[in-house]
């Protein structure tokens, strides 16, 4: 069996790209991080104006939050990877904003399964509504998931506790001590747990939502509604989202983690492996920037806040531009 010191200095040893690294991936986290914290910013305001009054808005409220704490670690990402800053940031970046990244991606996928089980409900007891009692267990259970999350990620935080130098902040293991190296290996195997139950509840739950419609269709077809009932179509947004960013990654983190454990690969596939696994990263990033596009085609609520205070903002604006064309007018020569 090959020593695990002569594995890891396997990898190490090969250099991978520098403008991919140094360049390429802090641009594009620059991108959704400037787009994510406005169009979450808006989104908190919106729901800020929105009452608690149903399991699904307490979600989306949820998901909001845990969106905008991940972006607020990019910046640090962002300097660390292009190294703009003294290698010090990377230390802070493997013991805090890393951790609190990955705390809140999965923060994000559980609220997602939560979300698609509401929807199912919703399409196949339409008339249904949330009452006092399961509003506040949705509640109960949205604190219980932060508490639970924060439990497995703060031990990471903790025993990430190696003086970091300008060689052992090059890998973030290297910073963690024996039991810090264990807890990490553990917290991988409860989040790939997550993310695989989610993954089957969205499948099948998506798969009863399809059912439900194909049903509700036939029988509004022949009374001719059928084009009003065709608008729930929207609901497979949230598939679309989690597929688009949190599949590719977690089919991608198997044979990456091989990489790292087993002499078993050349540089070159090393290398492939690690780009498609940082590429697969960002597109769990994207879920911030696109979040907003179910709350706005799936909450009600949401849509109309947003639209009102959108309208009031132009009406405003136009107020203002008006007052300052009669101060000019009224301006003596």
């Amino acid at each position: 069996m090959t020593p695990k010191n002569n594995l890891l200095g396997n990898f190490s040893n090969c250099s991978s790209d520098y403008k991919i690294n140094q360049v390429l991936f802090p641009l594009l986290y620059t991108f959704i991080f400037f787009v994510g914290i406005i169009m979450n910013g808006l989104a908190m305001g919106v729901f800020f104006q929105i009452s608690s009054k149903s399991n699904f808005i307490i979600f989306l409220k949820n998901t909001v939050i845990s969106d905008i704490l991940m972006i607020l670690t990019f910046p640090f990402k962002i300097l660390s990877d292009a190294r703009l800053v003294s290698w010090e940031l990377r230390g802070f970046v493997c013991k805090v904003s890393q951790v609190i990244f990955y705390f809140t991606m999965y923060i994000s996928i559980i609220f997602l399964g939560l979300i698609t089980i509401d929807r199912y409900l919703k399409t196949a007891r339409p008339f249904r509504s949330s009452t006092t009692g399961n509003v506040l267990a949705a509640k109960i259970l949205s604190i219980f998931i932060w508490i639970f999350m924060f439990s497995l990620s703060l031990p990471n935080m903790i025993l990430t506790d190696k003086k970091p130098t300008q060689e052992t902040v090059k890998k973030c293991a290297d910073l963690k001590s024996d039991f810090g190296l264990l807890w990490h290996e553990i917290v991988n195997y409860v989040c790939q747990f997550i993310f695989w139950v989610n993954f089957v509840i969205i499948i099948i739950c998506y798969t009863l939502i399809t059912q439900e419609l194909y049903k509700s269709y036939k029988r509004t077809r022949s009374m001719g509604k059928a084009n009003k009932k065709t608008v729930n179509i929207k609901v497979f947004i949230i598939i679309g989202v989690f597929f688009i960013c949190f599949v590719p990654y977690h089919f991608a983190r198997i044979p990456y983690t091989l990489s790292q454990t087993r002499d078993v690969f050349k540089c070159s596939t090393q290398n492939t492996l690690f780009y498609i696994k940082e590429s697969t990263l960002w597109l769990t990033s994207l879920n911030a920037c696109l979040d907003p596009f179910i709350y706005f085609a799936l909450c009600k609520s949401f849509r109309k806040s947003l639209l009102k205070t959108l309208h009031m903002h132009v009406i405003k604006t136009r107020g203002e531009q008006n007052i300052e064309t009669i101060d000019d007018e009224e301006t003596p020569m």
